[in-house]
């Protein structure tokens, strides 16, 4: 019986274990978005929030989780204003040291946006607009700047001392709620911005990912030490192509027999429309390990919850800054009218013991 439940569980497209993967973590995306909206939205209004601050929002703060790494090389400590976004992004890395940038296309809610936009272009356009080589390699270099313009001034410019005034600064105590403000009350400069990009996603397949996403460029470099590749069986391999037209990262996988490109998302499409069987797998060390779609689920699903319990159970997941302390932080940002908090803490002696500590 185990068998068979094996061989049925391996005779599923590849794409629809990704996808189903990939609407399951854009589900728990929407719930922490939703969460602290409500949690932010009381805050507003002068008021202690009656829930908790989801700690994943943490994920959507990148450079704090970088500063936040520095801090933890001078120190050895996690710092307790944002850990869980330097646990996350701890997470990620390991995830791609292990199976390539499998984070992009497996986890990644923008990714998955992308994909879709992709399906559009493919509606749209006959023949997909298809950026030439030199041109290509230029543009794909802007996302590595940017990355390395953060990398350079956070990890080389950055004194010491720097780093843990930045993280306690109040602008970074409540980056997570202005980054949320960015979007809610989005300028007219950012909308068309945004705009332009997602237009562009349409015309141009992964414009996104492939030329501007500088945490894409990050796990770009990072898959190069990566454990785990697609690997192509030379002596089976008919050179028909298919995976080379499948690929979203477009790279020319019928000439290679490893995939190591920086663009190479562990996606799995190539395989899945190779005519010929175990040609194009992806494996662990050489081909001693083959990870089939499945397993890649079950390992990043182990990765992330086992780092995000151990992270919970040693205390470096939810942050040390109290509901109080956010509504004080919040009003010294100018984000809060004082005439709308005072009276909704109901006696000024609370507020008093609020601004102590």
């Amino acid at each position: 019986m185990p068998g068979f439940i094996f061989k049925k569980i391996d005779a599923i497209d590849s794409q629809v274990i990704r996808r189903v993967v990939q609407l399951f973590f854009l589900g728990i995306v929407i719930i922490i978005g939703i969460k602290f909206y409500n949690f932010t939205a009381q805050l507003e209004n002068g008021k202690i929030p009656d829930i908790e601050r989801p700690p994943g929002v943490e994920a959507f703060l990148p450079i704090s989780a970088l500063v936040s790494l520095k801090y933890l090389f001078l120190t050895g400590i996690i710092n307790e204003i944002h850990p869980s976004g330097l646990v996350f992004f701890l997470l990620v890395c390991f995830s791609t040291l292990l199976l390539k940038k499998s984070f992009c296309s497996w986890i990644c809610p923008f990714s998955l946006l992308s994909e879709y936009l992709s399906k559009l272009n493919s509606a749209i356009f006959a023949k997909p607009l298809k950026i030439p080589v030199y041109p290509d390699y230029i543009l794909r270099s802007i996302k590595y700047f940017i990355a390395g313009f953060f990398v350079w001034s956070i990890f080389l410019k950055m004194p010491g001392d720097a780093v843990a005034q930045f993280i306690y600064s109040p602008y970074n105590v409540i980056s997570d709620i202005k980054m949320l403000k960015f979007f809610t009350t989005i300028s007219v400069t950012a909308l068309i911005v945004t705009v332009i990009i997602i237009l562009l996603s349409v015309v141009i397949k992964n414009f996104w990912c492939r030329y501007l996403c500088p945490y894409g460029a990050v796990l770009g470099f990072i898959s190069f030490f990566s454990a785990g590749k697609i690997r192509r069986n030379l002596d089976s391999c008919t050179e028909c192509g298919k995976c080379d037209r499948a690929c979203p990262s477009l790279i020319n996988i019928s000439d290679k027999k490893v995939v190591n490109s920086d663009e190479c998302t562990a996606c799995l499409k190539c395989s899945s429309v190779c005519p010929e069987q175990n040609t194009l797998k992806l494996s662990i060390i050489s081909k001693a390990v083959i990870v089939k779609p499945i397993a890649v689920s079950l390992i990043l699903f182990a990765i992330f919850a086992g780092g995000i319990t151990l992270a919970n159970v040693s205390g470096h997941w939810h942050n040390k800054i109290t509901k109080k302390q956010y509504l004080m932080y919040m009003m010294s940002q100018g984000m809060i009218d004082k005439e709308i908090v005072i009276p909704a803490m109901r006696d000024n002696r609370r507020m008093g013991r609020m601004m102590e500590r």
